[in-house]
């Protein structure tokens, strides 16, 4: 079950070059005010996302498409719908997983390295990531906004993730794109479509 548990994390997490431009510290500065404040406004998420896979072990890229549901402070939903139909919910310190109608439940809260990797999703989905006691972290404009490089400092964490990478439209400050790079090189990328934020999402939606 931990393997599977922490495949379906790795999946949720997200190589596109970008011609970018490192930003100054007075940008980055007001960069990160205009996140923050953004992150703290926003109290729930309804968003369509395309997820890719690059593995090295194959020829062509892994791609599946689905929903994703954030209410705030940490209930978490993803819905792949193609080219399978399978669920992810994080809820009160629980991973809930129904895989084509089998279901598997882990508890987050007895181990720390999942812990900390669910936090790591729910903070990438609102934004608020700027923890440079826990990420060694690089800021860039690009073309259509900016991008954020995260390098864990937990050694940990490090077995499992290299780096990873947000996206962050230009006008709203909200993240756009996830990526996700493994230490032998394998990256996910998940673009987010079509995303609603503040709407209003029941409880219900939360349930396995």
């Amino acid at each position: 079950m931990k393997n599977k548990a922490f495949f379906i994390l790795i999946f949720m997490l997200g190589l596109v070059g970008y011609s970018q431009t490192k930003l100054s510290d007075s940008e980055q500065k007001a960069f990160k005010q205009k996140v923050l404040k953004a992150a703290q406004s926003t109290k729930s998420i309804q968003s369509d996302f395309i997820q890719t896979k690059h593995l090295s072990v194959l020829e062509n890229e892994l791609v599946s498409e689905g929903k994703l549901y954030f209410k705030s402070p940490n209930l978490v939903k993803w819905e792949y719908i193609k080219p399978f139909q399978n669920v992810a919910v994080f809820k009160n310190d629980k991973l809930l997983v129904n895989n084509e109608g089998k279901k598997d439940e882990m508890d987050l809260s007895a181990n720390r390295l999942f812990r900390s990797l669910n936090t790591l999703i729910v903070n990438s989905i609102k934004g608020d990531m700027f923890d440079e006691t826990q990420f060694d972290i690089s800021y860039f404009g690009i073309s259509d906004g900016y991008m954020v490089n995260f390098v864990p400092k937990d050694k940990r964490l490090k077995k499992f993730i290299a780096a990873f990478e947000l996206k962050f439209e230009k006008s709203s400050a909200q993240v756009s794109e996830v990526k996700l790079m493994e230490p032998n090189k394998d990256f996910t990328t998940i673009i987010f479509k079509n995303k609603q934020t503040n709407v209003s999402i029941s409880d219900s939606v939360f349930n396995n």
